[in-house]
């Protein structure tokens, strides 16, 4: 045997003496040298020359495949047990079990000697030239005289897997022994995988390098990618480097990369971040790990929401120069900074509440006491309403978004969080309403939606915050008291439990 240099231990055993013996064993029954493969033998083709050998044998120069007339050796290939290669392929169809299930091929040993597996099965006959001693029992080739050119023959077995196109495949391998145009055959990554395995258990080393440098060229499907991987075990380390590189990832950290990376282009590299926003936040939605997904959203939000923060402490509290045209252009800048980046943010949110992974992000919205003071300094301005009149829209839908997830019970927040979430937030919604002229009637329906989702939360913290509160959003009150009902409902359900008796024995007998 030659088993090639730097191959698996699966590899090596296709190539074992013991296998050999199973495949191509002495053929008994004499009546199996009439039969031969019709459909091939009646349009034989000329291949490739190639060397004559010191045994005499005739070079490919001269031979056809499956050409009687020059042909030494008979391989009678039939349906065998599954080869390892071979076991990703479904059961046998009757076109491969019954109507070519034992076929005999004319071949020639001078061409055969390019696949390693036939080159050691016929060593011996090549070191004695010609006219071996008879095999002993049990050998893996024998021989035999024609009657009519008194030719020597040695006919071998090759068993082939009971799978769909295994002996159309195998005769393919066959055939390209004596060719070197191998692009003719390989023309897809299908018939890339159904000639690999034969190569393989072969070891013919042209056809193998020839199916794997097309596949490492070519797109697979999903169903041709499992093929592959299911063969890398049987190439070499330096074979399947490039097929590993294609399907393995670059480290454990690689999907939360990935998803870094669409986020942060969707939000920054392109003009128009609709379609791509649209595009990124499907595959969130069907991105497997609920997990990574949350860790990429919380540390993008964090980021945007530092961004948003820091621009408007600079527009806040600017650091005069002397230069009344560099300090405007400067507090322009950090307010569109603050509005672009804020309309992320809010894309965020949407997509961490959409996921249900919202809850740091409900947590650290309701902790920002210097960021909504800098808010409500800033809105008190007329500034912003020439630069960025969205900005207090975008910042109130954030919070109309955490508000709304949080009095559903979408994200189950602490008592200090809800508490906090309405005693820092609702002096910028006051804010907004004093100082946003006119109101539009999308604004309008923000901010009744704003103070109705603050109201609700009020309803679940204790009576003492509750009345605290309560008592912040008389601003919610208009000139027709009809049309506040929800701070009706509010100030009612507060009095009505605030009448309740106040021995906690006496709520056993209500």
């Amino acid at each position: 045997m030659f088993p090639r240099a730097g191959v698996s231990k699966k590899r090596q055993r296709t190539t074992t003496a013991a296998s050999i013996s199973r495949h191509s064993t002495t053929i008994a029954n004499p009546s199996y040298s009439d039969k031969t493969l019709t459909e091939v033998s009646q349009n034989p083709h000329p291949r490739s020359p190639t060397t004559t050998n010191a045994a005499g044998d005739v070079s490919a120069a001269e031979v056809f495949f499956n050409d009687a007339s020059t042909a030494d050796v008979i391989l009678r290939l039939f349906i065998d047990a599954v080869s390892p290669l071979q076991s990703t392929s479904s059961s046998p169809t009757s076109a491969d079990s019954v109507s070519i299930s034992d076929l005999h091929v004319y071949l020639h040993s001078s061409v055969l000697r390019r696949s390693k597996y036939f080159s050691a099965l016929l060593s011996d006959r090549w070191i004695c030239n010609s006219h071996p001693p008879p095999p002993p029992e049990h050998s893996s080739a024998s021989t035999t005289t024609t009657s009519d050119e008194e030719q020597e023959l040695f006919r071998l077995n090759l068993g082939v897997p009971p799978t769909p196109g295994s002996i159309q495949s195998h005769l393919a391998v066959l055939e390209l022994l004596y060719t070197n145009d191998f692009a003719t055959a390989i023309d897809s990554a299908s018939a890339a995988l159904d000639l690999l395995p034969v190569a393989l258990e072969l070891l013919f080393e042209d056809c193998v390098k020839s199916c794997v440098g097309f596949l490492e060229a070519v797109p697979w499907t999903e169903e041709e990618e499992k093929r592959v991987l299911s063969l890398i075990p049987f190439l070499s380390e330096e074979e399947s480097k490039e097929l590993l590189a294609r399907v393995s990832p670059v480290g454990e950290d690689s999907c939360e990369l990935m998803l870094e990376g669409l986020i942060s282009s969707a939000m920054n590299n392109y003009q128009n971040t609709a379609f791509v926003k649209a595009f990124v936040a499907k595959i969130l939605r069907d991105f497997s790990s609920k997990e990574s997904a949350k860790r990429v959203l919380e540390k993008a939000f964090k980021t945007s929401l530092l961004t948003v923060k820091e621009s408007l402490e600079d527009y806040s509290s600017p650091v005069f120069r002397g230069d009344h045209n560099e300090t405007e252009a400067l507090q322009r800048l950090n307010l569109h900074k603050a509005s672009t980046n804020g309309k992320h943010l809010l894309w965020l949110v949407e997509r961490m509440i959409e996921l249900r992974v919202a809850d740091a992000a409900v947590r650290e919205w309701s902790e920002q006491d210097a960021f909504t003071a800098d808010l409500q300094r800033a809105f008190r301005d007329d500034a912003w309403r020439n630069i960025v009149p969205g900005l207090p829209a975008v910042v109130l839908r954030c919070t109309c978004k955490l508000a709304n997830a949080v009095s559903a019970g979408t994200i189950l927040a602490s008592k200090q969080v809800r508490r906090k979430l309405v005693e820092d937030w609702l002096p910028v919604l006051v804010v907004c309403k004093d100082n946003v002229s006119p109101i539009s009637p999308s604004n309008k329906s923000l901010y009744l939606e704003l103070e109705e989702t603050f109201l609700r939360i009020i309803s679940t913290l204790p009576m003492s915050d509750a009345q605290e509160l309560l008592q912040r959003c008389l601003s919610f009150s208009t000139r027709n008291v009809e049309d506040c009902p929800h701070l009706v409902t509010a100030f009612n359900t507060w009095f009505r439990r605030a009448a309740q008796p106040m021995k906690p024995d006496s709520f056993f007998d209500l």
